[in-house]
């Protein structure tokens, strides 16, 4: 999906905390163009991801005992593309917090100010990921836009393809089932699981409509941030800017947020390990990037501190390893019960503990 945020000047759009359409230029900028993807080496995304989505869909649906009505239509898109469809996703996404936040701008005369910075963060932020992202399910594209009778929608980032696979000399149609192994993953647990999806989202709901839309309150939470800085502690590796500003009563929430995301993206990272070992040539040294491509140092590693990246990507190694000993404990299909209704869901807790959460659904 490639549909582009609504104009700054839309209808209500002034009362919005965040410039839309300030943040996707500002993101298009630091996304930037990569001319690998209008070379002749681009020339094969298109039709590679098509059959190689098709075939993932087959093997992860056979691995996992997930079936999804319709079929992946595999997207290959460029960064500006991406992030035309995230600004979208993630207007959706914040619309629970930013319209309380909005209202109680509207009458500011610093609104105009407090627009532009927080579209220029949110601009930076997507753009940076822009560079880095190689394929993403969009749970957030709201119900009947890049979704029909037939299928949906997986994105692929073809020029960031393209630069690893040259980086790194990878085989490209190995390296692009692998990708899409892990995408149709996250497909196959969103629809695969009848009520995930909507499970998902009001959590998330819940989570930003706890947040505390009182600027003095924000005002506050900047300053324990500051505070926990100052005391060696990164106040965001707890949920990030929301955990900050998240009323008390609403932590839980948060956690299982947490829970959830850290159990779907450990489990599909092993199912693309696993499929990969058996399927993709060349997965060993692959995995071996990927890994250390999150460990990036400099100036990328003190913007995933600062925005608590790091802290979820701990989450995610916590995930697989949950995953990996549920598995091994009772079996390759040991984490069925966690599909079945939320209520089996592992918790934090239970996540440093797969015995505890075994017994509990056995």
């Amino acid at each position: 999906m490639t549909t582009a945020a609504a104009p700054a000047d839309a209808p209500g759009a002034l009362h919005e905390p965040v410039d839309w359409a300030l943040a996707a230029r500002v993101a298009r900028r630091v996304a930037g163009n990569d001319t690998l993807s209008s070379s002749y080496l681009g020339a094969s995304l298109i039709d590679d991801f098509a059959a190689v989505t098709t075939q993932a869909e087959a093997l992860v649906s056979e691995h996992t005992g997930l079936r999804v009505a319709g079929t992946a239509r595999a997207r290959v898109l460029t960064r500006q593309d991406w992030v035309e469809a995230n600004v979208r996703s993630m207007r959706t996404l914040l619309g629970p917090l930013t319209s309380r936040v909005g209202a109680r701008m509207a009458s500011s005369p610093l609104a105009p100010i407090g627009r532009a910075v927080s579209a220029t963060e949110l601009g930076l932020l997507l753009g940076w990921f822009a560079q880095r992202v190689l394929g993403q399910y969009d749970v957030l594209v709201p119900e009947g836009e890049g979704v029909d009778a037939e299928g949906d929608d997986v994105y692929f980032v073809g020029p960031n393809v393209l630069a690893l696979e040259k980086r790194f000399a990878f085989r490209p149609r190995d390296f692009r089932l692998w990708i899409a192994i892990h995408e149709v993953t996250h497909r196959a647990q969103f629809l695969g699981v009848p009520w995930m999806r909507e499970y998902f989202l009001g959590l998330v709901h819940g989570v930003l409509g706890s947040v505390d839309a009182d600027p003095r309150k924000i005002v506050s939470a900047v300053a324990r941030a500051a505070d926990e800085l100052r005391r060696g502690r990164n106040p965001l590796d707890e949920g990030g800017i929301v955990a900050l500003l998240a009323t008390p009563e609403h932590r839980g929430a948060i956690g299982k947020v947490q829970a959830l995301m850290s159990v779907l993206e450990g489990h599909g990272n092993r199912v693309m390990n696993e499929l990969g070992r058996a399927h993709v040539t060349g997965q060993e040294r692959m995995a071996r990037v990927l890994q250390s491509r999150r460990r990036t140092q400099g100036v990328a590693a003190l913007l995933s501190k600062l925005l608590g990246i790091d802290s979820k990507m701990r989450q995610y190694e916590v995930g697989e390893a949950f995953v990996a000993a549920v598995e091994r404990e009772a079996g390759p299909r040991a984490l069925d019960p966690a599909w079945q209704r939320p209520e089996n869901l592992p918790t934090l807790a239970e996540l440093e503990t797969p015995t505890e959460w075994l017994a509990r659904v056995a």
